[in-house]
């Protein structure tokens, strides 16, 4: 027995020894998803008849104040910004107004997402506090969607206002006053909802405000607006699309550059504009092309001995008038560039580009041959105002080009010549390009602008059609492109801003609802139902296991759309 009681004891002290040797990690518990919790204020949430200046919130964990300039929105706007307190970590904020409230007026401070936990940043989503100067909080509504006119995604942070409509409006009021409501489609929404509105006669505005001053700088801002006024309440959703007005034209100062070229900033659209050079009385013979890439004019003239130039601009009701001082520059001499070095596709054209403005070209002195020394027939177009010397020739497959320019063969302005120049390109085969086939349907009216873009934006293909539904990219380099139609309201075959004042949207644009896979070798037949708008989706998010996946077929079977 004593036996039986030593093996039991001896159990016993092994079984404490082993429970005490046994470690374990502090885990502190689940993560705090949760966001903070307003447990009370002074005055209380929908106060009424608010006569004070003093606002106190108490949460219930600490907190902290997050881009509070971005996300938190006051309507109707305060002239003046209230002060809000403090800006470290608390349990508590505090609303000190400096302004004069205005009477029987429903307040609403929307902190968006500003209000966070201390630990681990849970945000308070679109947390409201309102009060009314009134005996009622107001309380209708309207909502609606923000795009952009002409751009595939809007962006982030526009406003959405309203003016009231009474017998002191003027269109004018967007550039001078602040609105009588306002919200913020904040990050990623593109929806807005303007609430606790008194019921009245309002213009509906939507503004990507670069100032963030409440008014309308057309040279920054984009605007969108309802050409009618509207009435609250309203059942309607709306829909804003932005855009960004052309400036009226307006020249600036022009910068001598060289012995023989002037450099003429604007504003606006350059078209149609005169301009007219001056020495004393004398009036310069000029050339004018375009600066590439920028909104500036290159002025040509024959290089001559004068202290000073004038220099008269006009365009519809603008005159501007510009006096400067002649300096000793060097004179820029002929250099011409090939667009494209060593492979041209079958979309392109051979293109030269010169550094000064070409008057002369001799075909005569210019031989373009194969790779067999066998001549090709081709002609040339010269783009004088963007400088740019075009062949068309026709091109085969896996061949190989030699453009030879003799000396003389292209004269510039001030008589200056080339000397022999050799240029070299090369095809590839057919097959290494796709085609699309686009299939429109539900078109509102002609004349349409279809274009397809690479994925930096950019315009790669157009087809303009007056009647025809069925349109043909052919022999395009394999990529993802981006599909859109244009209504050409004006039939001037590009697209054309809105005007605020002038009451006139922006022509509109519609895009195709996914990408589009042109692949080598491949055809791709394309539905695009133009009474479907795009409509972006904030969560989507590429599959790289699905990337490159279609639904096309090679060429010379029936073709499949997406």
């Amino acid at each position: 027995m004593l036996k039986n009681n030593f093996k039991y004891i001896l159990f016993l002290l092994v079984l404490v020894m082993v429970s005490c040797a046994k470690r374990g990690n502090i885990t502190g518990g689940l993560k705090d998803t949760l966001a903070p919790v307003m447990k009370m204020s002074f005055p209380k949430n929908f106060s009424t008849n608010f006569k004070g200046t003093d606002i106190k919130l108490t949460f219930d964990e600490y907190i902290k104040l997050k881009d509070l300039r971005k996300q938190l929105i006051i309507s109707p706007p305060m002239k003046n910004e209230p002060l809000i307190l403090p800006t470290n970590v608390s349990k508590y904020l505090t609303i000190k107004i400096n302004d004069t409230l205005q009477p029987n007026t429903t307040y609403s401070f929307n902190f968006g997402q500003s209000i966070t936990d201390n630990n681990e940043g849970n945000a308070l989503n679109q947390f409201k506090y309102v009060f009314s100067t009134g005996a009622y909080i107001d309380s209708l509504s309207i909502k609606g969607t923000v795009k952009d006119a002409y751009k595939k995604e809007v962006e982030s942070f526009v406003s959405v206002m309203l003016y009231d409509v009474n017998d002191k409006f003027k269109d004018s009021v967007v550039y001078n006053q602040t609105p009588r409501y306002i919200t913020n489609t904040l990050d990623s929404l593109k929806t807005f909802k303007l609430e606790n509105l008194k019921a009245g006669k309002y213009l509906l505005v939507a503004m990507k405000d670069y100032n963030s001053n409440n008014k309308f700088n057309p040279k920054k801002d984009k605007i969108g607006f309802k050409k009618q006024f509207i009435t609250i309440p309203n059942d309607s959703t709306f829909e804003l699309k932005l855009f960004r007005e052309d400036p009226a034209f307006k020249a600036l100062k022009p910068i001598q550059v060289s012995g023989n070229k002037l450099l003429l900033p604007y504003e606006g659209q350059e078209k149609n504009s005169k301009i007219v050079l001056k020495n004393k009385a004398e009036i310069l013979p000029t050339i004018i092309t375009k600066f590439p890439k920028k909104d500036s004019l290159q002025v040509w003239f024959n290089p001559l001995k004068t202290d000073s130039l004038a220099l008269a601009v006009s365009q519809d009701k603008y005159k501007g008038d510009f006096k400067f001082k002649i300096k000793t520059q060097k004179v820029d001499t002929l250099n011409i560039v090939a667009v494209q070095k060593d492979l041209l596709h079958f979309r392109e054209q051979f293109t030269l580009e010169t550094a000064t403005p070409l008057t002369k070209i001799d075909n005569s002195k210019i031989r373009l041959v194969n790779k067999d020394s066998v001549s090709i027939d081709f002609t040339t177009q010269y783009d004088a105002f963007n400088q740019r010397l075009h062949f068309d020739f026709k091109k085969e497959p896996l061949e190989k080009y030699t453009f030879t320019i003799l000396p003389d063969a292209l004269t510039d302005y001030m008589g200056q010549a080339n000397d022999s120049l050799i240029y070299k390109v090369s095809t590839k085969m057919i097959s290494d390009y796709g085609n699309l086939i686009v299939n429109l349907q539900n078109v509102k009216h002609f004349p349409v602008i279809v274009e397809l873009m690479d994925t930096k934006g950019d315009v790669v293909a157009s087809e303009y059609s007056e009647n025809k539904t069925k349109l043909v990219f052919d022999l395009l380099e394999p990529a993802i492109f981006t599909l859109r139609i244009i209504y050409d309201d004006n039939k001037n075959k590009i697209w054309d801003t809105g005007n605020y004042l002038e009451k006139r949207q922006a022509e509109e644009v519609v895009y195709f609802s996914k990408e589009v896979d042109v692949r080598s070798n491949w055809d791709v037949d394309q539905i695009f139902d133009v009474s479907l708008p795009y409509t972006p989706d904030p969560k989507k998010k590429v599959n790289k296991k699905d990337k490159g996946k279609n639904n096309n077929t090679k060429k010379g079977k029936s073709s499949i759309g997406f």
